[in-house]
């Protein structure tokens, strides 16, 4: 069963770039578990409390999110990861 994805995603003061090129390095890997990043828009913010991206991301089953989450080359990543972004929300969709 295909497992859609809304993630929305608020930078640090300062780090909107460096939530960028995380963005940027993480976000292929989603293809290699079969994922699809079906949009990434950035958000014309009004407020510091709008996010600064949106994405909607397909899976086509829980599992593959799974490994998706537990691929090395995306935890070898995580500083980075830790370093720009403050909030992250994700919502499944029906």
């Amino acid at each position: 069963m295909t497992v859609r994805l809304c993630v929305l995603l608020w930078p640090y003061p300062g780090r909107e770039d460096a939530l960028r090129l995380y963005e940027d390095e993480v976000l292929p890997l989603i293809a290699d578990h079969g994922g699809r990043l079906c949009s990434r828009d950035q958000v014309e913010r009004q407020a510091t409390t709008d996010p600064i991206e949106i994405q909607r991301i397909d899976f086509p089953s829980a599992n593959a999110l799974k490994t998706f989450m537990a691929d090395p080359r995306r935890l070898q990543l995580e500083s980075q990861r830790a370093n720009s972004i403050a909030r992250s929300d994700v919502l499944r969709l029906a």
